[in-house]
């Protein structure tokens, strides 16, 4: 009795081949269970690898500025120290922190007076550059009228100004806290009026479709998109607002317990106590640096949840 044997035929959907044997079909590869086959596939997961302390760009930003700090500090009192060079041309930075510590009584009082003027005119000069660019933006032609006086405010050298306003203003701490104004006040009304003006086209054009007033145009259209832009110019102002205190200070010759850091380098340099001209130098520079920190933060704080130029991480 002869046997046939056919061939095993293939299945399409499981690519197993099968064996039939006296009318019976039998797999040769049992399926995959069902729970198997209809179970999501999940995808692994892996945990970043923890950078190193020193490649997180928040421990960079200020590790590479102190390193480099430091590097020159160790320089200059290694060139200092093996020229010999005597203290009234270039002081040590050792010599200048002992200076500044044993005068910090007077240093200190200068100081404030200084960050004063410095903090009075930046207030002044961003309230009214505010309100100068709301004025431009109202209309082009008051923009193309007036905006060349304000290139004229900040082309003319305020060394040339402060004696006409020192004359002019009896109080010497108001006289100077419009010259350093008058410093601080050309990036606020550039930078904000630029800001007010760059405006979606589209947004615009849907502001006008339902009929926005010139209000809410400026409120919920305008300032938000200028935010960027004026706080770019906090930053500029705020600096300018330190030279234009220090330079109304060497111009007025204030002295006293109104005196600030400028008068403190003039009389410094009278006396040939550079170590003191120095550590008054030292102080100017560290507020500058304090302020632009502080008007950094404040950009961050407002601009970090939705801008780009404060949550791109390149």
């Amino acid at each position: 009795m002869n046997t046939l044997t056919a061939a095993a035929p293939t299945d399409l959907k499981t690519g197993s081949s099968t064996h039939t044997h006296a009318g019976t079909a039998t797999s040769l590869m049992p399926p995959p269970p069902a729970a198997s086959r209809d179970a999501p596939l999940k995808p692994r997961t892996t945990q970043p690898a923890a950078r190193p302390l020193l490649f997180q760009p928040r421990v960079q930003r200020i590790a590479y500025p102190v390193l480099v700090g430091v590097v020159l500090l160790v320089l200059w009192q290694g060139l200092v120290t093996g020229m010999e060079l005597p203290p009234y041309l270039v002081p040590s930075p050792l010599l200048m922190m002992q200076t500044l510590i044993t005068d910090w009584a007077s240093l200190g009082a200068s100081l404030a007076v200084t960050v004063k003027i410095t903090l009075l005119a930046f207030v002044a000069a961003t309230v009214v550059g505010v309100l100068i660019s709301f004025l431009f933006v109202q209309s082009k032609a008051i923009e193309t009228a007036l905006f060349p006086y304000a290139v004229l405010l900040q082309v003319t050298p305020i060394v040339a100004v402060a004696p006409l306003i020192i004359i002019w203003v009896r109080d010497p701490t108001l006289s100077m806290v419009i010259c350093a104004s008058l410093v601080a006040l050309f990036p606020i009304i550039s930078n904000t009026t630029l800001g007010l003006r760059s405006v979606d086209p589209d947004l615009q054009s849907y502001f006008q479709l339902n009929r926005a007033t010139r209000l809410q145009t400026l409120i919920r259209l305008r300032i938000p998109s200028a935010l960027p832009y004026f706080f770019g110019g906090l930053r500029i102002s705020s600096g300018l607002a330190l030279i234009g205190a220090v330079v109304a200070e060497f111009v007025a010759g204030t002295g006293g317990t109104g005196a600030g850091l400028a008068y403190q380098i003039l009389q410094a340099g009278f006396q040939l106590n550079i170590p003191r001209m120095f550590a008054a130098l030292l102080l100017i520079s560290l507020t500058g640096v304090a302020l632009f920190v502080a008007m950094a933060w404040l950009s961050k704080k407002a601009l970090g949840g939705w801008h780009a130029s404060e949550t791109s991480h390149d």
